[in-house]
């Protein structure tokens, strides 16, 4: 009975997110559901064929079913649905990541941190947030890659893990592609990394060659300078490669996710086949089938 549903797992977002459409009635009969779901429920969505199922995604149902053009929607978002608790009002001083998330734990309760993620902050100003608002702002500004495994809270820098490998081919398994082939010496880029001090000043780290593109990160409470540097530098590291950029789309087999490490074969121009590392997954399923488009970050290594 399922209309359509779309699945996003990004490492550029804190959440992943589904989104289930139901028909809002069969057979000449409105469905009911309200009554039965509601904001909180867990979900979990497997697909496949031929009786070979994948868990696609698991995690809550984020409000009650809204209505939209006669079909019923469920809004749904993964573990990190359970942080949106409300937390104390308060001023943490000369804290790392580690130390405010640590502190998030002890209020939210049941949770671990593993966390190998080195920035920190002058001040962390927490004020009517949740949870889940103190991971937004440090996945915003600080760039990491945070998600949950169980009950334990992850927080790496982007890139460092991996968590699978697939091949694609553009003569077998791609159906679409929105990819651009650039060179190093091409990819010019200047990335600034801005806080602000305690007297108000601006204070800044660069890392990059002029006469590019440039790209402007804004963080706050930090004045540590390698921090800074550091953020900036590995900003940088995300556009400077020779290689694809963009994206393209597949079928439901084979499977990948984002944080995944794709290997793009190109049989007409072998020097172009590369690993790249998956930024992010959107997958697509209806009565027409499924499919995947799939965002590559920064090429890892040659074919």
């Amino acid at each position: 009975m399922i209309e359509s549903l779309e699945i996003v797992k990004s490492v550029e977002l804190l959440s992943d997110t589904a989104t289930i459409t139901l028909p809002s009635a069969a057979f000449n009969h409105a469905f009911e559901i309200n009554d039965k779901l509601k904001r909180g429920d867990a979900v979990k969505i497997e697909l496949g064929y031929d009786d070979k199922f994948v868990t696609e995604f698991e995690g809550y149902l984020k409000q009650e079913p809204n209505t939209d053009n006669g079909s019923l929607i469920l809004n749904c978002e993964d573990g990190l649905f359970q942080f949106r608790k409300s937390l104390d009002n308060i001023e943490l001083k000369n804290s790392s990541v580690s130390d405010v998330l640590n502190y998030v734990n002890s209020k939210i309760g049941g949770f671990t941190l593993k966390c190998d993620y080195d920035f920190k902050y002058d001040k962390f100003v927490i004020n009517n947030a949740t949870g889940y608002d103190v991971l937004k702002k440090i996945q915003e500004e600080a760039k990491p890659n945070i998600y949950l495994k169980g009950t334990v809270l992850h927080v790496h820098p982007q890139y460092s893990e991996i968590f699978g490998k697939v091949n694609y081919d553009f003569s077998k398994n791609i159906e679409t592609a929105d990819l651009k082939y650039m060179r190093v010496e091409d990819r010019k880029f200047m990335v600034t990394v801005e806080s602000k001090g305690p007297d108000g000043k601006v204070i800044k780290e660069e890392s990059g060659t002029t006469g590019g593109d440039k790209m402007t990160i804004k963080v706050s409470g930090v004045t540590d300078k390698a921090s800074l540097k550091k953020l900036a530098t590995e900003a940088l590291a995300t556009k400077s490669y020779t290689g694809y950029e963009g994206t393209f789309t597949g079928w439901l087999v084979p499977y990948c996710d984002a944080g995944y490490q794709v290997k793009l074969v190109d049989e007409d121009y072998k020097d172009k086949t590369g690993n790249y590392y998956v930024l992010e997954v959107k997958t697509n399923f209806s009565k027409s089938g499924g499919v995947r488009t799939i965002k590559i970050g920064k090429k890892l290594s040659d074919g």
